[in-house]
């Protein structure tokens, strides 16, 4: 099993900054990848970032070239650092993680955290 526990959420003026972490622990030897969605209200949930084991990262069009994901292999500890954030990135944010297992893959989600942007 992982457990994901996110921080950093907030709110914030249009075009400022936040920094969101989100911390791996228990079975961290599996995970391949980690990464972000986040969820607005009454629409589905959507990838914002995923960064893999080898540092390969992927990002959702709205977002490339204003948020960065990068991720320190040795705290289990995966980042979304925002930036130039819109009012459309208001959002709960989820931090995710895939782990492999000879039985096979198991997702798993963070708690969330509340991101809110003003305009």
């Amino acid at each position: 099993q992982v457990q994901l526990v996110e921080s950093g959420g907030g709110l914030v003026q249009a075009g400022g900054s936040l920094r969101l972490s989100c911390a791996a622990s228990g079975s961290t030897f599996s995970i391949s990848s980690m990464g972000w969605y986040r969820q607005a209200p009454g629409k589905q949930r959507d990838m914002v970032a995923i960064i893999s084991r080898p540092g390969v990262t992927n990002y959702a069009d709205s977002v490339k070239g204003r948020f960065a994901i990068s991720r320190d292999g040795g705290k289990n500890t995966v980042y979304l650092e925002m930036n130039s954030l819109k009012p459309e990135d208001t959002a709960v944010y989820y931090c995710s993680a895939t782990g492999e297992f000879i039985s096979g893959l198991q997702y798993y989600w963070g708690q969330g955290t509340q991101v809110t942007v003003s305009s």
